[in-house]
């Protein structure tokens, strides 16, 4: 029996792009509950995070739930190099082509994460910004059914402790960031930079045609033959088909180098292939 296969994830195929990074303060006089919060892919129940909130931060090598509930997790442009070197990294659209978006793969079946075992990640294997920024994002906001221009800063419901007292303050009484919230501003600012990049890099391999849909067939001793379906690649033809002056593009924006990565990645799936039959140690 054929197992048709679509990687599990819709949530970076549109509006990529880089925003500022909003809080709300106690006095705002719009309350979170007068705000609709699109929440990011794999996100539960987010909250705006106030200057003033105390946040319980993940132990060290704590995963988000949604890591054990999905085969793919979206990379951004800055991520090809590394994310390449471990997983197949592919393209999807969930919009009838119209937008594409880079993921990597990190399962076959659509709720398993090869990568995940025992709570941990696999060691020496690169775990993409999208993970490791939980359970903090930037969150598409609606106003009065309008939506923002900016981003609203927020975070996990569940990491908002119960008890006063408990957890961390981010920002001191003046409003300036504590050394606690300073690395996850980092982290969050660039990835919020590099998924305009990122829009910008799918958006021309679009308009240059250069994307192909491709199906990977697979036997696996156990479950039988697989067809991996609903992923897109570059088609290498159409590549070398470009003029003088898309090339130069590709090359200017440093897109040509994530190309040969994605490509590269490809054979990948071989050794996805054998940690889903477990003939591969972590």
């Amino acid at each position: 029996m054929t197992e048709r296969f679509y990687p599990r994830y819709s949530g970076l195929a549109n509006g990529c792009e880089t925003r500022v990074m909003m809080f709300v303060t106690p006095s705002d006089p719009h309350s979170p509950a007068a705000m609709q919060i699109n929440p990011p892919f794999g996100y539960s129940k987010i909250v705006p995070l106030y200057r003033n909130s105390r946040v319980r931060l993940p132990q060290p090598g704590q995963l988000p739930p949604f890591v054990t509930q999905t085969n793919a997790v979206p990379i951004t442009y800055t991520e090809f190099a590394a994310a390449g070197r471990d997983y197949p990294l592919v393209f999807i659209s969930t919009d009838q082509e119209k937008t594409f978006s880079p993921v990597a793969l990190i399962g076959i079946a659509g709720d398993e994460n090869l990568f995940v075992k025992n709570g941990a990640w696999a060691p020496n294997v690169y775990i993409p910004a999208y993970v490791r920024r939980y359970p903090f994002c930037m969150a598409r906001v609606t106003l009065d059914a309008q939506e923002q221009a900016d981003r609203l800063t927020c975070v996990e419901k569940d990491f908002l402790p119960d008890n006063e007292g408990e957890g961390e303050l981010m920002f001191d009484e003046s409003g300036n960031a504590l050394p606690a919230w300073q690395p996850i501003a980092q982290l969050m600012e660039e990835y919020e930079r590099d998924l305009e990049r990122t829009r910008e890099m799918s958006n021309i391999l679009r308009d240059y045609a250069l994307f192909e849909p491709f199906t990977l067939q697979a036997t696996l001793k156990d479950s039988g033959p697989l067809n991996l379906t609903g992923m897109y690649r570059i088609n290498e033809h159409k590549l070398e088909s470009l003029n003088a002056a898309q090339l130069r593009n590709l090359m200017k924006k440093g897109i040509l180098g994530r190309i040969y990565a994605h490509l590269l990645s490809i054979d990948g799936f071989g050794h996805l292939l054998a940690r889903k039959a477990g003939t591969l140690g972590d």
